[in-house]
């Protein structure tokens, strides 16, 4: 597996994410933060942007779901956001050349 290649798959997950909040709880937010991320992290996966970028970007969502489920108590999005979001930044650092 190569970093580009969990990148896709983390972005696929991002979009899913924000997309289940805008259907299920008619969040734009969700939708429209879900989609600028992702749309950086393409930018990242393309090349366009470094590895490093696509780390602190991942790392920013990772705090900013800690945060979420801090305050909402409910493992659902944010606990999944944060089990995903560390499995990536944990790979992506392993698998980076």
């Amino acid at each position: 597996m190569t970093p580009i290649t969990v990148l896709w798959i983390y972005i696929v997950l991002l979009l899913v994410g924000g997309f289940m909040g805008f259907v299920k709880a008619k969040s734009k937010v969700s939708l429209i933060t879900s989609s600028i991320s992702a749309a950086l992290l393409a930018l990242c996966a393309l090349g366009i942007f470094s590895l490093n970028i696509a780390l602190g970007i991942i790392g920013l969502l990772l705090v900013v779901f800690i945060m979420r489920l801090a305050k909402t108590k409910k493992f659902m999005p944010s606990g999944m956001m944060i089990v995903m979001s560390a499995v990536a930044l944990v790979l992506l650092l392993v698998l980076r050349k």
